[in-house]
């Protein structure tokens, strides 16, 4: 049975970075830290879950995530082979295809009004009481972050980028025969961290570059670092307001303002940013169909400019509302994995990637958090490393892709996966390359 009490209490801010490096030892530790911008106002730190769940999906999907005990307090991963694997076929798994956890202790973060919400859930109402008081102690034990050195030495690309070059050049050629129209093709760089180091030291390296929806998470021998700056999906179940905000089209920053206001405006001039970024607007209009009330699915805004510390985005949004009954389990299955990530049409385009990368696990999967009002937010993985621990040491694998079009250059796609992964490589061995 899902816990029926809820106790909040509301305290003076702390950062949630210092909280959460005071947890980064305890056994579940989780921060959900965002960049406190328009769609980062909250973060939240937790550890200790009461419960867990980490296997394949079952025959049905998703029916553990409509088990009542995880109905709320829940911080979930659904890895993208395991939405892959209908046009892919069984592959070697890398990843759980799901990972779940209750948190009955939680510390939210506002940035904006800059107040700590403390939150204890429980099956009574001592239980809610004595998880809140767990949850603020924990503000008590913060340790200011300070970031450490590279924790890795090596940064190596799993293949030379002549098979890259060679995966995007087959994909132009399938998609001038007809075959689809766009596919997201990725690299994978791996490595292995120093004696003593750990992924939460990844984190702290990229403290001063905050994204929207930055995660660290660890369960058991398994974590992952995340500084994804994409929205994959948020549901409101109050008014079943769903959104989407898919990112496609990129440039980098430049250290000189002028120069990086034209490659600002470079982008948002871009026939073929446009023309990609749109394809997967339509993609997710048509995910979105399967859960939304008829003629509610609708375009907010296209192709807006986001400029993040390392690249310019262009990114749209696209909104529904939900049939009702829907929950997070339908939404998820109508829509996973993110179109922004694979291509179109969906089906075929995961088919093509396959074809050209191992499993993916992890990345351009999804991680969730479903608050106790059921209000659901996913990101993207992207700018996501993820961490096994074997014998005591952490190797770790990072991605970055590109999505390929008609008239995609094949250097010039390799060039941006240079530029996507350019923040996780530096936080985790400064410049190996």
């Amino acid at each position: 049975m899902s816990p029926r009490r809820v106790e909040t209490r509301d305290r003076p801010w702390r950062d949630p970075l210092a909280v959460a490096n005071g947890l980064r030892d305890r056994d579940g530790a989780l921060a959900l830290l965002s960049d406190g911008g328009v769609l980062g106002r909250w973060s939240f730190v937790a550890a200790d879950p009461d419960r867990v769940h980490v296997g394949p999906l079952e025959p049905d999907g998703l029916a553990t995530l409509r088990d009542p005990d995880f109905a709320a307090g829940v911080v979930g991963l659904l890895a993208y082979d395991a939405g892959a694997r209908p046009a892919t076929g069984p592959r070697e798994p890398v990843w759980p295809d799901l990972m779940l956890a209750r948190y009955p202790a939680v510390l939210a973060f506002d940035h904006q009004d800059r107040t700590v919400r403390v939150i204890g859930r429980g099956d009574d109402a001592a239980a809610a009481r004595a998880a809140t008081d767990r949850a603020e102690a924990w503000l008590a034990g913060a340790v200011d972050p300070v970031p450490p050195p590279p924790p890795a030495a090596r940064f190596d690309p799993e293949a030379a980028p002549e098979t890259y070059l060679a995966a995007v050049a087959d994909v132009v050629a399938r998609i001038a025969a007809g075959e689809l129209f766009q596919a997201n093709i990725a690299r994978a760089w791996t490595g292995e961290l120093n004696p003593g180091a750990d992924p939460f030291d990844v984190m702290l390296r990229l403290a001063d570059r905050a994204a929207a929806y930055g995660a660290f998470w660890r369960l058991g021998d398994r974590a992952i670092v995340s500084n994804s700056p994409e929205l994959f999906l948020t549901f409101d179940p109050a008014d079943r307001r769903i959104e989407t905000r898919p990112i496609k089209g990129t440039r980098p920053r430049h250290p000189d303002p002028a120069a990086d206001a034209a490659l600002a405006a470079e982008l948002q001039a871009s026939a073929k940013d446009r023309a990609e970024n749109l394809m997967i607007v339509d993609l997710m209009r048509n995910d979105l169909s399967r859960v939304a009330e008829p003629g509610s699915v609708a375009v907010g805004r296209l192709f807006e400019l986001e400029s993040l510390p390392t690249v310019h985005h262009l990114v749209s949004t696209v909104t529904a509302r939900a049939r009702p009954g829907t929950g997070p389990a339908e939404l998820l299955a109508a829509t996973f994995p993110p179109g922004s990530i694979t291509g179109a049409p969906k089906h075929q385009a995961m088919k093509v990637i396959a074809a050209h990368e191992p499993p993916r696990g992890p990345w351009c999967g999804s991680l969730f958090h479903i608050e106790d009002d059921g209000r659901m937010t996913a990101s993207v993985l992207i700018r996501t490393a993820t961490f096994r621990r074997g014998d005591g040491r952490w190797t770790f694998r990072a991605m970055a892709g590109a999505g390929i079009v008609a008239d995609s250059d094949p250097a010039a796609e390799l060039a941006e996966t240079e530029v996507k992964i350019s923040a996780l490589r530096e936080a985790l061995a400064a410049f190996v390359r």
